[in-house]
């Protein structure tokens, strides 16, 4: 099963290593990994997409990154309400009679054109994998030369429901 994990480092030489060492040898498989600066320079926040087995191996994973010196706070997001992203840069070969094709194709996407040559074009989309695997499946006919993805990046939304919360009922 994914899961999402976000982790409050210290922004120090040789954090990620240790890290990701941690879960090479506890055999978990990292899908992606997301690392940038927080509102303190001194802290990164990272955030991992992981492949596990279980409730179990996830909780043990939480706790095994609990326990490393520079890691300040870690939290499993996967069934938190979220708000996630993720970047994708996609170079697409490009005619002068494509290119005005390319652009309406992209436009119900939000994606952005960043750069224009007369061999190609390179798009910029954000948004959840489903709809960037969406658009470059619609652009693979016109020959993509080059595509390059960020990973997930995630932050929980300002107000987290209870799982179990209950409404007093009355029948009358």
């Amino acid at each position: 099963m994914r899961r999402i994990i976000s982790a409050t480092v210290l922004n120090e030489s040789g954090v990620l290593n240790r890290l990701t060492g941690l879960l090479t040898k506890r055999q978990f498989n990292i899908e992606n990994i997301t690392v940038g600066h927080t509102e303190d320079p001194a802290v990164s926040k990272v955030t991992l997409t992981v492949w596990v087995e279980d409730d179990r191996k996830a909780e043990q994973l939480v706790k095994q990154l609990h326990k490393q010196i520079n890691i300040l706070k870690v939290r499993d997001l996967t069934n938190m309400a979220l708000v996630s992203r993720e970047l994708a840069l996609i170079k697409v070969l490009t005619t002068p009679d494509t290119r005005s094709e390319i652009k309406m194709l992209i436009e119900p996407f939000r994606a952005t054109v960043l750069d224009v040559s007369l061999e190609n074009v390179t798009l910029e989309v954000t948004g959840d994998s489903e709809k960037i695997d969406a658009l470059i499946e619609l652009l693979r006919p016109y020959g993509i030369k080059e595509i390059s993805r960020t990973g997930l990046t995630a932050i929980p939304r300002g107000t987290q429901k209870k799982v179990l919360e209950l409404h007093p009922y009355s029948i009358m």
